[in-house]
């Protein structure tokens, strides 16, 4: 028997979508199986006849997964209405997404995908995939800052998982994160008064950039996507299993610079302005993302 699927996922894994546009789509009465019209949560598989907007669903297409040398300057979405998108970028024929983000001052490696449930797989923090980078800031750095970047850095209300970094010049390092915190890299560096001029991802889990051009992409080998499958294996998909176990205990650390005294007060409020509204007593508050 078929495996049984959500409709809005199935009907995205075709590429005509999002599943927030295949929601849509449901909701405005525009989806049919098996000549009926579709509700939200129903479940599919392919011995369905789906139709959308009248015309039925093509058979999905093979899964595609690719590895691409972002530029400065490309910004990872798949939002059509900026310039910059990452898809318009690649220009690949079918429908992908990226796995992840790669902020647009940033350059390196990222992967792109037409499968959604690789994607959270690789991403939570809670798997401890690794992630590898070269980072260039604006000072000179000591064996100092890599112990104090390796050990663990406190921001936006967590302290960062131990990771290893290794000083390659004056002002570059290496750094090996299996965390995927908002520009994580660029805020450690910033809570120890550098600030990063270049970034550059160089390998994610058992991929590299090698010889990869600024630019290029090119699909993942048969050989890297069975490694790729076989340490996702065991990996859970779910928020559960991926708890940043260093939010569990409240935090009271106080923020310090690089030299051990107290944080500048426009660091301190850059980090508080980042915390979440606190919830009062019979008010509605909301929390930002």
């Amino acid at each position: 028997m078929s495996e049984l699927k959500r409709l809005n996922k199935y009907i995205s894994e075709t590429g005509i979508c999002s599943r927030r546009e295949a929601d849509t789509l449901i909701a405005e009465g525009k989806v049919t199986v098996n000549g009926t019209v579709a509700e939200m949560g129903l479940k599919v598989s392919d011995a369905d006849n789906i139709t959308v907007n009248g015309k039925s669903l093509k058979a999905k297409p093979k899964r595609v997964y690719i590895a691409y040398n972002k530029p400065v300057g490309v910004t990872c979405t798949t939002e059509k209405k900026i310039k910059s998108n990452i898809v318009s970028a690649i220009n690949y024929k079918d429908r992908i997404f990226p796995i992840g983000r790669l902020d647009r001052p940033s350059e390196g490696l990222i992967f792109l995908t037409n499968e959604g449930d690789i994607v959270n797989k690789i991403l939570r923090a809670g798997n401890n995939h690794e992630k590898e980078y070269i980072v260039t800031v604006d000072k000179e750095i000591d064996q100092r800052f890599v112990e104090k970047m390796a050990s663990g850095i406190p921001i936006l209300d967590t302290i960062t998982k131990p990771c290893k970094v290794k000083q390659l010049g004056k002002k570059r390092f290496n750094i090996i994160l299996t965390q995927g915190l908002n520009r994580q890299i660029r805020r450690m560096c910033e809570y120890l008064g550098f600030e990063v001029t270049k970034l550059k991802r160089v390998r994610i889990m058992n991929v590299s950039l090698n010889d990869l051009a600024v630019g290029q992409w090119r699909f993942l080998s048969d050989s890297e996507m069975a490694q790729i499958n076989a340490s996702i294996a065991d990996s859970s998909k779910t928020q559960e299993r991926s708890t940043d176990h260093n939010k569990k205990a409240k935090k009271t650390f106080k923020p310090l610079s690089y030299d051990g005294s107290k944080a500048s007060d426009k660091h301190k409020r850059q980090e508080q302005s980042r915390k979440p509204a606190k919830r009062l007593s019979g008010t509605l508050s909301l929390k930002r993302k």
